[in-house]
C-alpha cells in the first residue's frame, strides 16, 4: 500500500527538457491540418460579421433598456 505523498509511478521525473519539448512541438505541428487561404478568409469574415452583429444587438438592447428605465424612473 503506497503512502499518500509517494508518486504512484516508478518513473523518475527528470524535469523540463528544452530539446525534447522543441522536437515534440515540431511533431505536433506537422499533424496540424492548416486551412487554405480561401477558407481562412471566409471564416475570418464570418467571425467579424458575427461579432459586428452581436455588438450591434447589444448596443440596441442597451439603448432600449436605457429608454425603458428612463420612462419608469425618470
Amino acid at each position: 500500500m503506497a503512502k499518500k505523498n509517494e508518486p504512484e509511478s516508478t518513473e523518475k521525473n527528470t524535469g523540463f527538457n528544452v530539446s525534447n519539448f522543441v522536437q515534440e512541438t515540431k511533431e505536433e505541428l506537422n499533424k496540424v491540418v492548416w486551412p487554405s487561404r480561401q477558407q481562412l478568409i471566409s471564416e475570418s469574415a464570418a467571425v467579424l460579421l458575427m461579432v459586428t452583429l452581436s455588438a450591434t444587438m447589444i448596443y440596441l438592447f442597451d439603448g432600449l433598456f436605457a429608454w425603458a428605465a428612463k420612462q419608469v424612473f425618470g
